[in-house]
Formats: C-alpha cells, structure tokens, sequence
C-alpha cells in the first residue's frame, strides 16, 4: 500500500502545531536539506571536462603533439626570464 506525499499546506499546518524549539529543530534541518541540494545541483561530472586543455600538448608552430615533461621545462624556463 503507498502513501500519497504531503502537501506543502500539509506539512505548514504539522510545522505549526509544534513546539517552538521543535519549530527551529525543523528550520535548521530544513536549512541543511537545502544546502546539501544546492551543492550537488551546481556539482559537475569529471567527464564533462574530458579533452578540456588538450590543445596545450601540441606544438603552436607545427600542431605535433609535444613531450610534456618539455612543455614544463620550457614553462620552468620562462619563469627566469
């Protein structure tokens, strides 16, 4: 046998038949439902950043592909200057 889910109204008229330290039991409870929802609804998958910089291992005057320990030498290098 399922229940059917509250109702907003539902749920506003138990919320206000409790007690008022019970009220704020219930806002801080509801607060940390929010903000659990909130950082995973903004929250990315790895795979969308697949291929993403993937142009920096190629070589800007030929496009061949480039050795990355030498990319990072050369970095390492410009930083002297």
């Amino acid at each position: 046998m399922s229940t059917k889910p509250l109702t907003y109204e539902q749920v506003l008229a138990d919320a206000a038949s409790l007690k008022s330290e019970e009220q704020e039991r219930l806002i801080e409870s509801l607060g940390e439902l929010v903000r659990k929802r909130k950082r995973f609804e903004g929250s990315h998958s790895p795979l969308e950043f697949l291929g993403l910089g993937k142009e920096i291992w190629r070589d800007e005057k030929t496009g061949e592909l480039i050795d990355a320990q030498e990319y990072v030498n050369r970095e390492r290098d410009s930083w002297d200057g």
